[in-house]
């Protein structure tokens, strides 16, 4: 039970530099990402007097804006993801596409 447009899929050479280009970048950003979160949790852990130091005279500490940092990192990281993806990734997906249906 093989179809046909699947196998066709499946064996063109643009579609496995897709997959291959996707996982990669994929996978790049996944361990930035848990570098820079388990960094956070690890400062937390190890270095709280670090993360204790005021910021100014006020009552806020350099926690909150490394906190904040890490947050606003996440969503960089998706956002530069996204692009891609829809820029680079489905002009590769539509010219697979384009191919299977010929």
């Amino acid at each position: 039970m093989s179809d046909p447009i699947v196998e066709k899929i499946n064996n063109n050479p643009k579609y496995q530099e897709l997959k291959a280009k996707r996982n990669r970048f994929g996978w790049t950003l996944t361990i930035i990402m848990l570098i820079v979160y388990y960094g956070y949790i690890a400062l937390i852990a190890f270095n709280k007097a670090f993360l204790a130091q005021p910021i100014g005279s006020g009552v806020t500490t350099l926690g909150i804006p490394l906190g904040m940092g890490v947050i606003i990192f996440t969503i960089i990281i998706t956002v530069i993801y996204v692009r891609r993806a829809n820029t680079e990734y489905d002009a590769l997906t539509e010219e697979i596409l384009k191919d299977a249906s010929k």
